[in-house]
């Protein structure tokens, strides 16, 4: 490897590629996956029918449409709807839409470290539903959680969908929640999924579908370092591999070395070697249940109010308050 000078890793990007792929085992961050083709292929992986993920909220924002709603406006005088990782808001949509038919005064704010995410999802609401206030913002989930904490004239409701606290260890996760729990008024609320854990190959094929779509989403990585840092990655020599482990409840996707190459990222003035079969740590996606969400609730000063979940108890979205005492 080379030595690379501080200016060098002058963007976040920068400077975590090289930590990543400098460090033992190597390891590179999931959310730069997303750039207009990793938004892409993620909405791809959305209508794959083992992503069983999608469809089960979809059922729960449906269903429970009415009951969320009831508990999101409460009896103030509105409320803001903050999204962290709006992404292109198909599912939001089932509320919003059901907030503006019935009336309700309320400001959707979504927020995405996209910036294309951003301009779609504001360019169709638009269009579908120009009645609804939109104030968005591209951002990271926890530079943007700094000005959240200013909203506080009325209610807000926090919502995080698609179990993106999954793509969080634990202890992250609780630090996450902690800033969520920070930015919250006694009366505000956080809205959030959480996959459930469930049959390990049903996670398994989630995650790794028989199409590629997922592998070529992984592999989005890599194309943004070659096409963004001048890296000269063979894609083609890189393996998505992924596992579970029931008993924690951790999946984790990889990128793995079918053989042995040097690859150079001139942006950085790196140059790193593989051996065959080396991994890539890509993401995490993690399960829970009942128990394992009330402790993360707990350590993270909120408490659970009621959830609500698909038929087959596959996902479960939960309601947050702000402890009392805290």
């Amino acid at each position: 490897m080379n030595p690379t000078t501080p200016t060098m890793l002058d963007t976040a990007f920068k400077k975590d590629v090289f930590e990543g792929l400098s460090s033992f085992p190597k390891y590179l961050y999931s959310k730069y996956i997303y750039d207009a083709q990793g938004d892409k292929l993620f909405q791809d992986i959305m209508a794959l029918p083992e992503y069983y993920l999608t469809n089960c909220e979809f059922e729960i924002l449906d269903t429970h449409k009415g009951e969320i709603a009831s508990l999101f406006r409460g009896s103030g005088n509105g409320f803001d709807l903050i999204e962290l990782g709006a992404g292109d808001g198909q599912k939001t949509k089932v509320l919003l839409r059901y907030f503006a038919e019935n009336q309700f005064s309320f400001v959707y704010k979504p927020i995405d470290i996209s910036q294309n995410a951003i301009d779609d999802l504001t360019a169709s609401l638009a269009q579908e539903l120009p009645s609804v206030q939109v104030d968005p913002e591209k951002g990271m989930y926890f530079e943007v959680l700094n000005r959240i904490k200013q909203y506080n004239e009325r209610k807000k409701v926090l919502m995080v969908l698609g179990s993106n606290i999954g793509n969080l260890l634990h202890p992250k996760a609780i630090e996450f929640l902690s800033k969520l729990k920070d930015a919250m008024n006694p009366g505000d609320l956080l809205f959030m999924g959480f996959d459930q854990k469930k049959d390990p190959q049903t996670i398994l094929d989630a995650y790794n579908d028989p199409t590629g779509v997922t592998a070529d989403f992984n592999k989005n990585l890599l194309h943004r370092i070659n096409k963004e840092l001048d890296g000269n990655f063979d894609t083609d020599a890189f393996k998505h591999w992924e596992v579970y482990d029931p008993e924690t409840g951790t999946a984790k996707s990889y990128l793995v070395a079918t053989q042995a190459m040097q690859v150079r990222i001139e942006a950085l003035d790196l140059t790193i070697d593989f051996d065959p079969w080396e991994t890539i740590h890509t993401e995490i996606s993690q399960k829970y249940d009942d128990k394992v969400v009330a402790w993360l609730a707990n350590e993270s000063g909120l408490e659970i109010e009621t959830f609500f979940s698909d038929a087959k108890g596959y996902y479960k979205n939960y309601v947050f308050r702000r402890k009392e005492h805290e």
